[in-house]
């Protein structure tokens, strides 16, 4: 057989979705940190960051940033720099922002683009610091402030995260350091809560009684933490069963259904990881919503392969449009490379459409 009628023959499946972007394994480069936003012309921004002993995640780390014009049939790279690592991007008064560290732990850093994420000003860096971590988590407004969940890692081996928030006047210059003010910090108190190890990828929320919270994933177990957020102190409030809070999550409040929701990764019990170690089961995302925070219900299914070891549908950003949910996915799948080398160390970052997200939610 020609060896280009083999090629076709036993080329890999392609992951489901469509695909934003893909780096192969053997680079040693990994796709991380998706975020998504919706311009105000009704386009799409998205961005990643690359993580792995093959980057710069330790040094200067380099994030991409794309653009869809057709609701997310087809993306094209519009930006691609350094110092940008465990961003999101967000818009605020007209204007795309991206904000996260410069690289792991490093210091708290903003960009802004007047032009939709095609063209985007220097670097600003909010603190003098370094020892910052975050993900791409929600900014949200309240009482006239924009808020933002992170955490403060303290030098030694993983874990051990401070909880914090950040907050800026809505009406400020957001590129301007002295615009923003940083929350006392908090250590998972272990002790009270009685399971998990750390806390960490926080969310900003407001909650039904008005009152500012930040739900952070607990490792390593299917629970999230609550914090309340009071002023410039945070108070850990409790732990609640949740199905996928031992990986990463984004809570959004939904007026129309007046549900909040979030896209989660269930460690399902047929799989042999989800009882030692369910932070590393991400082959499966689901729809969840909850009415109050604290009871969270799964409603539906979005994506599942029934491998665990090498596929994942993880660390999802997502935003409301109109009566759909728009998703970018760190995706780990098959390619015709050999695919990713685990499920963690993702090789795509893949777009998705949940059609009628409220379809047959009514209480």
């Amino acid at each position: 057989m020609p060896p280009i009628l083999f090629t076709l023959l036993f080329a890999a499946t392609p992951p489901p979705g469509v695909v934003i972007d893909h780096h192969p394994a053997h680079t040693r480069q990994y796709i991380g940190s998706p975020s998504i936003a919706i311009l105000p012309d009704g386009s799409y921004a998205a961005s990643h960051d690359f993580f792995g002993v093959g980057s710069t995640q330790s040094t200067s780390a380099v994030s991409r940033v794309f653009r869809s014009t057709d609701r997310g049939l087809t993306w094209a790279k519009t930006a691609e720099f350094n110092d940008q690592f465990w961003s999101n991007l967000f818009v605020h008064r007209g204007a795309l922002y991206l904000m996260g560290t410069t690289y792991e732990y490093g210091r708290i850093v903003i960009r802004k683009s007047l032009d939709g994420g095609r063209t985007w000003s220097p670097p600003s860096l909010l603190h003098p610091a370094t020892g910052y971590h975050t993900a791409p988590v929600p900014i949200i407004e309240h009482r006239g402030r924009l808020w933002r969940a992170m955490e403060f890692h303290p030098e030694g081996k993983w874990g051990g995260f401070e909880a914090f928030v950040l907050s800026a006047p809505v009406k400020a210059d957001l590129m301007d350091p002295e615009s923003w003010q940083l929350s006392t910090s908090l250590a998972y108190p272990a002790d009270k809560a009685g399971m998990g190890s750390t806390w960490l990828e926080g969310n900003v929320v407001v909650d039904r009684q008005g009152r500012l919270l930040d739900i952070l994933r607990v490792h390593n177990v299917e629970k999230a933490a609550i914090v309340s957020v009071k002023g410039p102190l945070l108070q850990f409030d409790r732990l609640i069963d949740f199905p996928g809070g031992a990986k990463k999550f984004t809570i959004r409040w939904d007026k129309k259904s007046k549900r909040y929701w979030t896209l989660s990764n269930p460690a399902r019990p047929e799989f042999p990881q989800s009882a030692k170690d369910p932070a590393s089961v991400r082959n499966t995302l689901v729809l969840m919503f909850s009415p109050d925070l604290q009871a969270w219900t799964i409603h539906r299914t979005i994506l599942s392969h029934p491998d665990p070891v090498r596929h994942a549908f993880q660390y999802v950003d997502w935003q409301f449009d109109g009566e759909d949910l728009v998703v970018a996915s760190r995706t780990a799948f098959d390619d015709d490379e050999g695919g990713a080398h685990r499920a963690h160390d993702a090789n795509f970052m893949t777009f998705h459409r949940v059609d009628k997200f409220r379809r047959n939610s009514n209480p």
